[in-house]
């Protein structure tokens, strides 16, 4: 019997790959199977070797030949083998299969799932490290439907046998967190990572479905990749569905807008408008090509310490009702989230902020972290075919606007500015709504907890009815309060 001694710290304890596969391969209900394209048949290898395993695995395969895969699953209208198409239609497939082949008489008692992945490991050259699509769709009752869980990974590790065994083990977690942890969505995210370090494999989109997830929001599933550090950025549609970042930005033409939208005001959607409209009057942008983007900070998020998730899932809700795509990210500084977007495209790209932010961009205590300082930061920030589109700040005492022309940056940063200014890398939003400028997230939010009146007209239309309706950002009726 192993003692405990004072002073000892609580450790967790975390069943290793070995007693996973084996819990799920004793018990006699769970029973599927696994297909695996791209990286060998690394998860199944893992209930082979656990043993017990006959009573669990129905078949495992792998279709590496494309004619062959496209026979079995069909054609896909990309020719990509390596999509969030081409895994859920294997999903889809492998459970047909499992459902037509073994009858519910013999088997009433049995909890159907399918196992699959798709993944390109590293290159020959080792330019390309790889990435991949991983899900599991399983039954938790006989007579229930399926739930889903699928993900998207990418590859940190250089050598393919070890990305292979890294992948052997992550498909262990998520077929084990689907069935045993079922009850909480945000365990089964953080154990997807139980037994592998994060230098290992990088988790960047994770989606829920199914009866059981009814109740899960995606978005906040989102949140917590980043939160846990598993990817230090991630995007949800209108839909509120995740998306994956890569697909939506591959050679894109990028405008990006930062901010808290807590919440979104009418200042937020004249940035958006007229940043729009500069950004599709440049030559290198193609209309049909553009992506906006409105960008939330994990730093913004902690503003007030802790991360509130019904406070996020506030900001979210009003940014989808405007057709808004969203992106949570772990970029405090500007040129880190350009370096991000830079890994998908070549393209011209934008980014839409207020006087306040770009004094801050020339701010040299944001980069003494950086070898080359504030300059090694302005050449990642402007090497790239980057414009900045500057929205004006209005002086509440003085009422005097602050643009391009007119702000003060530190004398050292001085030349540095002009620089950027007369080189283009700049430009002022002209045609802004100067009636509106006094509006502030933050008072906007005061004046709702405090129950004020004349905040709807502060925010674009909808925008109010919208928050009442559901009770956003501690909205209260102060006359159902009163009853």
């Amino acid at each position: 019997m192993t003692l405990k001694l004072k002073g000892d710290k609580e450790i967790s304890k975390i069943l290793t790959i070995k007693q996973k596969s084996l819990q799920i391969n004793l018990n006699e209900n769970i029973y599927g199977t696994f297909a695996e394209i791209g990286a060998g048949q690394e998860t199944v290898r893992n209930f082979f070797r656990a043993g017990g395993s006959s009573g669990t695995i129905a078949k495992a395969m792998s279709a590496y030949d494309k004619d062959f895969s496209d026979a079995i699953y069909g054609v896909e209208s990309d020719n990509r083998y390596v999509s969030e198409s081409r895994l859920r239609k294997m999903l889809n497939h492998e459970v047909n299969l499992i459902e037509d082949r073994i009858t519910r008489d013999k088997h009433p008692d049995k909890l159907f799932f399918a196992f699959a992945n798709t993944v390109a490991t590293i290159d020959f050259s080792k330019k390309f490290k790889g990435h991949g699509w991983v899900g599991v769709k399983f039954q938790l009752d006989p007579l229930e439907d399926y739930n889903e869980i699928i993900i998207h990974v990418r590859f940190k590790q250089t050598n393919a046998q070890l990305q292979q065994e890294t992948l052997g083990m992550l498909g262990v977690n998520l077929i084990f967190g689907g069935f045993y942890m079922h009850d909480d969505p945000k365990e089964i995210v953080k154990s997807l990572y139980d037994n592998i370090e994060k230098d290992q494999i990088e988790i960047d989109m994770i989606n829920f479905s199914g009866c059981r997830f009814t109740y899960v929001d995606n978005r906040l599933m989102s949140l917590q990749l980043v939160k846990n550090d598993m990817t230090e950025a991630v995007m949800f549609g209108p839909d509120g569905m995740n998306l994956l970042p890569s697909q939506e930005l591959y050679k894109k033409n990028i405008l990006a807008l930062r901010g808290s939208f807590r919440p979104v005001t009418k200042v937020n959607m004249d940035i958006f408008e007229k940043s729009v409209e500069l950004f599709l009057n440049e030559k290198t942008v193609n209309k049909d090509n553009v992506k906006v983007i409105f960008e939330i900070t994990l730093t913004n998020l902690r503003a007030e310490g802790k991360i509130n998730e019904r406070d996020f899932l506030d900001r979210a809700e009003l940014l989808c009702s405007l057709g808004q795509n969203v992106m949570i990210t772990n970029f405090q500084e500007y040129y880190r989230l350009v370096e991000y977007f830079a890994q998908f495209t070549k393209a011209r790209m934008a980014l839409a902020m207020g006087v306040y932010n770009l004094i801050q961009i020339f701010d040299e205590k944001y980069y003494r972290h950086l070898s080359g300082g504030i300059l090694e930061a302005f050449g990642k920030l402007f090497f790239k075919d980057l414009k900045v589109y500057l929205y004006p700040l209005k002086n509440h005492e003085t009422g005097e606007f602050y643009t391009s022309e007119n702000l003060k940056v530190h004398p050292r940063m001085k030349e540095l500015y002009k620089f950027f200014k007369y080189n283009g890398k700049m430009l002022d939003i002209k045609d802004f709504n100067p009636e509106i400028l006094d509006i502030l997230s933050r008072e906007v939010l005061k004046m709702i907890q405090n129950h004020e009146e004349g905040w709807e007209e502060m925010l674009p239309d909808g925008i109010a009815d919208i928050i009442k309706d559901q009770r956003l950002f501690g909205y209260v009726n102060r006359r159902r309060k009163l009853k």
